[in-house]
């Protein structure tokens, strides 16, 4: 039988009732076999206030909170990004116990490097399902060592080039993994590819808060990953959607946005977080977004709240069927499934950025879900949104 995948983005509790945020998608969620989502911060009662990252740090939430994970119907949480070691050794360790007392699966992170590259394995429908999770953004304080908790990673450099006369001006700018890092990652596929039936990649990636721009690495790393064994490649970390492509008829999800996203962590007012505050204010000024003040839970472009559900159902010869359920973050920051034209507007809006990033993808709408299809649009590297052009990328 058809086994069906969800995956959804980045996932932050750190509000009271965390349960009541997942209720408009609780139905949506619970018809998969497998439901993937990144969990953003540690959740320890450890620590104290140390933090240990030169990175704007994400204070611990409550491990307790991770509990509405599994009843929404997470089985797979991804810990491979830039805020899972901001609360030390212990906020590490509690987020993986917890999780896996739980019953969900953890990928990502771990006490050292090999548990950290060590893949999620879950079964469903008499299938197996491998999942691995890299962080490309940083810090390199996240990263695990031998024999240190962290999360896994694929290191990304960025090259700063002024090719015009005009000292101080704007660079061109351009990022690619490097070839020792993107070979582990290779092995690690390699190694999982032989043992399970599906294969998935998951990216901490991208430039946060604007739409449609790719970094140069984000096409190089995802396809890398597909061509060493992947079936399919999910990113996150923007904090705003990304388009889709599909690669030799394989889904790349460049980014999956918000999904349950609560924190008053990051509103410029809050007097308790001063970094996070300062860090608050200066995102206005380098993305060019204000918070919407009626939303104090939910501190993110508003254009972010179009967002949506990626679905890969792998048919009983293997292969896949990629769409994504359109979602609406309403007034109280719950992702809400649409349909009918509110489906239709939050489609619409996903299917124009992957145009604008040069996506040569095309979905069909059938009132409920968005299948992806291949489409006439040739991919445009020219464009300014891809690195290698003049103020191509932004800082984080």
């Amino acid at each position: 039988m058809p086994m069906k995948l969800l995956f959804v983005g980045d996932l932050i509790l750190d509000e009271p009732d965390p349960d009541s945020f997942f209720d408009p998608a609780r139905d949506t969620l619970s018809g998969a076999d497998v439901v993937v989502g990144h969990v953003e911060v540690p959740h320890s009662r450890r620590g104290g206030d140390a933090v240990f990252s030169t990175d704007v740090p994400a204070r611990p939430s409550d491990p307790d909170n991770l509990a509405a994970l599994g009843k929404a119907g997470f089985t797979v949480a991804t810990l491979a990004g830039n805020h899972i070691a901001d609360a030390g050794p212990s906020g590490v360790e509690d987020t993986v116990r917890t999780l896996q007392g739980l019953g969900i699966a953890t990928a990502g992170a771990g006490m050292n490097l090999d548990e950290a590259r060590r893949p999620a394995v879950v079964e469903a429908g008499g299938r197996r399902v491998g999942i691995l999770s890299y962080n490309c953004v940083g810090p390199r304080e996240s990263w695990a060592r031998p024999s240190k908790p962290g999360c896994a990673f694929v290191n990304v450099l960025t090259h700063y080039e002024l090719d015009h006369a005009s000292p101080g001006g704007s660079p061109s700018v351009y990022t690619f993994c490097t070839p020792e890092s993107l070979e582990e990652m290779r092995s690690d596929i390699g190694d999982l590819r032989p043992t399970v039936d599906v294969v998935v990649v998951a990216f901490h990636k991208g430039i946060g808060h604007v739409r449609a721009r790719l970094a140069m690495y984000e096409r190089e790393v995802s396809r890398a990953a597909l061509d060493a064994g992947a079936d399919i490649v999910v990113g996150h970390h923007a904090h705003i959607m990304r388009g889709v492509e599909l690669y030799k008829g394989k889904p790349i999800y460049h980014g999956l946005g918000n999904f349950v996203t609560v924190t008053r962590a990051l509103s410029p007012s809050n007097p308790d977080t001063p970094e996070a505050a300062a860090w608050a204010r200066r995102r206005v000024e380098l993305f060019g977004f204000l918070p919407d003040p009626a939303m104090p839970t939910y501190p993110f472009n508003p254009e972010s709240r179009n967002t949506a559900i990626a679905e890969c159902v792998i048919g009983d010869e293997g292969a896949i069927e990629a769409s994504l359920i359109p979602c609406w973050i309403d007034d109280r920051a719950r992702p809400v499934p649409v349909t009918g034209d509110e489906g239709t507007r939050v489609v619409d809006y996903i299917d124009a950025i992957g145009r604008e990033a040069g996506f040569a993808t095309s979905s069909s709408w059938d009132g409920t879900r968005a299948v992806l299809r291949p489409s006439e649009l040739a991919p445009n590297p020219g464009k300014a949104h891809l690195a290698g052009t003049s103020g191509a990328e932004e800082p984080k």
